[in-house]
């Protein structure tokens, strides 16, 4: 599986309905209560605001930037791609492994790709005058990395940066974006819908200098109005974010306890997000065991530098966290 959350395949071939499905592949935050958007003709009807200024004013306040630091997209994929389309240099170091899409996109627009292993070779020096890219907390295996040695070392070989802090925000870590006044070849790319529960609403971000927005050439409503005023009022519900943070941490505490309590894993990764990596002798057998019970995990054969033998869990609700650990205690 090369990305979480298709049910409606497995659906398909399990012959039942995707609601019937327990995805364990997908790492979208486990609370999400209603919505409380409706609808309105004034979101139907008329084009919406091309600049989006609510929404991006919305989002200053919530990331502690200024409306013309945020380039907005159709999802953070679209948000990658039309940042290596604007970018001229050719040389890009990966810091893998990392999510697909950074290299499915540096491939299209011609670049070289080095890749360095985030395990064993961390500090490699890089060249002058590259890309570099860096998830953090990374994925799959949800590390946060302190980034001051790493970064002087980019900045002093004059490197474009990208960081994903798309995981940022379960556990409130630090963020580089108070660099991107001091650092002009700082992009940070934003996922809106992990933390904020919202897949379906497609928002991804480029936090990045004014002069490096201006050059992403975002395309004019490339957000429908209802999804812009859904994450307007998801980012100012302070109630949810309070509220995801104590879940996220009760949840993540009772599914480390049923794998670990399992003994089918020798290695439980330490985590800094909504999921936990593994490393099992069991993980293909046991992978087929819960797909065949309607429990979708993520398999990290599509991942540099993992195996097979590497299974990612997300967190979900105790429901479901229940029906995990049934079905672990009747592999055999």
């Amino acid at each position: 599986m090369k990305h979480g959350g298709n049910i409606y395949k497995a659906a398909k071939k399990l012959r039942c309905l995707p609601e019937q499905i327990i995805d364990f592949s997908s790492n979208i935050n486990c609370y999400h209560p209603k919505t409380g958007i409706t609808p309105t003709k004034a979101m139907l009807i008329p084009y919406a605001d091309a600049n989006y200024t609510k929404l991006k004013k919305t989002i200053a306040k919530s990331y502690a930037l200024k409306p013309a630091q945020i380039s907005l997209h159709s999802g953070a994929t679209a948000a990658i791609f039309k940042l290596f389309e604007s970018l001229e240099e050719k040389r890009v170091y990966l810091y893998a492994p990392l999510y697909g899409e950074y290299e499915k996109a540096a491939k299209k627009y011609n670049k070289n790709i080095v890749k360095i292993n985030r395990f064993s070779n961390i500090d490699k020096r890089v060249k002058k005058n590259s890309i570099v890219v860096f998830v953090n907390p990374s994925t799959p295996e949800g590390k946060f990395y302190k980034l001051d040695k790493l970064f002087a070392m980019w900045q002093e070989q004059n490197c474009t940066i990208i960081l994903d802090e798309s995981f940022l925000e379960f556990e409130a870590l630090l963020s580089q974006r108070f660099r991107i006044a001091e650092y002009k070849k700082l992009f940070i790319v934003q996922s809106f819908s992990k933390f904020y529960s919202c897949a379906g609403v497609r928002i991804g971000a480029v936090f990045s200098s004014t002069k490096n927005v201006q050059k992403l050439h975002a395309p004019p409503w490339s957000i429908s109005s209802f999804d812009a005023a859904f994450l307007q009022k998801r980012l100012s519900d302070t109630e949810f974010i309070k509220k995801s943070r104590k879940i996220h941490l009760k949840r993540k505490q009772e599914l480390y306890r049923i794998l670990e309590d399992s003994k089918l894993f020798d290695t439980i990764y330490a985590s800094d997000a909504n999921f936990f990596l593994t490393h099992s002798k069991h993980a293909k057998k046991l992978h087929k065991h819960l797909y065949d019970n309607k429990i979708l995990t993520r398999v990290c054969t599509s991942f540099d530098f993992l195996t097979h033998r590497h299974i990612r869990f997300a967190l979900k609700d105790t429901k479901a966290h229940k029906k995990l650990q049934k079905a672990l205690h009747a592999f055999t």
